[in-house]
């Protein structure tokens, strides 16, 4: 009975000694992850990079991002709704859409929207490797040069994949990596009242709304920039909600 008791403190002990130092391995993990915009960041040495999830939250701004790799017919309707609403927008195009669209990518910059990259081929960038990060995003934004003459700001990954390579090379671009505060999942889920309430429940200053070319998304739209309008909120480019100017 003794001898049991003995191995059972010895086992306590054990799992103690195990716990604290559990504890101890995340505090570790903890303190090496910072924080911007209130989002994680990852280290590659010694530098810290990170996606950007909201804009500024002081103000009454908030970014509509549309991801383009489909729907020219509807991207071409989702700028009537904006130019009917008085409101901008900053569309990532994927490079192998923006080959076969030159004449909707100078509509969109000449409508006072902005443009950002999604990469060329949708391919999952947190598979990537830094070589072929940046010749995704190379190749896109050569094209994007070639066809408008515009110097790109933004990258958004493709299904906001990404990995500390992908960050590091969109940095090195001159890029800031855009994620999204909240996502309408329109690419998955045709009811459009559901797409109005994931775009306007809760919605504050600063929010990036992710949309994407899908026509139940079309048909939500003015409903959704009424809602802003109503709530004292000015949909705007990316860049503008973020404070870098109107892209």
């Amino acid at each position: 009975m003794m001898a049991y008791l003995y191995l059972k403190k010895i086992n306590i002990k054990t799992l103690n000694i195990i716990t604290a130092f559990v504890l101890c391995l995340i505090a570790a993990i903890c303190t090496s992850i910072c924080f911007l915009h209130g989002d994680i960041a990852l280290k590659t040495d010694g530098k810290s990079y990170a996606p950007i999830y909201n804009g500024d939250r002081n103000s009454a701004k908030v970014a509509v991002m549309i991801n383009v790799y489909e729907g020219a017919d509807v991207v071409d309707g989702m700028l009537a709704v904006l130019r009917d609403n008085n409101a901008k927008a900053t569309f990532f195009v994927g490079g192998c859409w923006a080959d076969d669209n030159a004449d909707l990518l100078v509509k969109i910059l000449e409508e006072g929207h902005e443009i950002g990259s999604h990469g060329y081929f949708h391919r999952d960038h947190a598979k990537l490797n830094e070589s072929q990060n940046k010749e995704e995003m190379a190749a896109n934004d050569a094209l994007i040069r070639r066809l408008t003459g515009y110097e790109v700001k933004l990258f958004a990954p493709p299904s906001g994949s990404y990995s500390v390579a992908t960050l590091k090379v969109a940095e090195n671009m001159g890029y800031k990596t855009i994620m999204w505060s909240k996502d309408t999942i329109d690419w998955r889920d045709k009811d459009k009242k559901l797409i109005i309430s994931r775009a306007t429940k809760n919605v504050v200053g600063g929010d990036l709304i992710l949309m994407h070319p899908k026509k139940q998304t079309l048909e939500a739209l003015p409903e959704i920039l009424n809602y802003y309008n109503k709530a004292g909120l000015t949909p705007v480019t990316v860049s503008d909600c973020l404070g870098y100017g109107e892209g």
